[in-house]
């Protein structure tokens, strides 16, 4: 990232509540990378570990990076533009430090690559973003403000299904994490 300029930093706001399940971010996300339907190549995916409670998990774009400060070959960076997380997929090799280092659980490994995927914002005009909100949900939003709190939604996903469940149920719900 240049240290001589000041990068905007977009990320996606998420409202849980608001998010169907219908997945169509995890298709218009994999049509934009890989130029097919292929979910489980989208660089965002929606968990649903309760019936009706659907997470859509993706980079939170932190502001401190600890998956590109973590990498020990350097093939992640920042982009300038944006302040999402680029790959580099010519020098990843898919060790997966990244990976473990990222506390939204949002980065994993391309299925056939074997290369790190993590969602780059596609450019600043977010597709799943798009698909979203022209069908009314507006789960999903990008923002340039509110940085401070990116991080909070940078939670692992099965720690924010308990959470909502917590809320919704009154502690009348199994545990996950335990």
């Amino acid at each position: 990232m240049s240290s001589d300029k000041e990068v905007k930093h977009y990320w996606i706001l998420r409202d849980f509540s608001r998010c169907s399940g219908c997945r169509l971010c995890e298709v218009v996300c994999s049509l934009e990378h890989e130029g097919r339907i292929w979910p489980e190549a989208s660089r965002i995916r929606v968990m649903e570990l309760f019936p009706g409670v659907n997470i859509p998990v993706l980079c939170s774009q932190c502001s401190d990076y600890p998956c590109v400060k973590s990498c020990p070959i350097n093939a992640l960076s920042v982009d300038d533009k944006t302040g999402a997380v680029i790959v580099d997929e010519s020098k990843c090799d898919g060790c997966g430090v990244c990976i473990v280092s990222c506390p939204a659980k949002a980065l994993k490994l391309h299925p056939a690559k074997r290369k790190v995927i993590v969602c780059d914002l596609c450019g600043g005009s977010p597709r799943c973003v798009e698909v979203c909100n022209s069908l009314g949900f507006n789960a999903l939003r990008l923002v340039t403000k509110y940085a401070d709190i990116a991080k909070a939604y940078a939670t692992d996903p099965l720690k924010f299904h308990e959470l909502i469940m917590e809320k919704l149920m009154g502690g009348q719900h199994v545990r996950l994490l335990e």
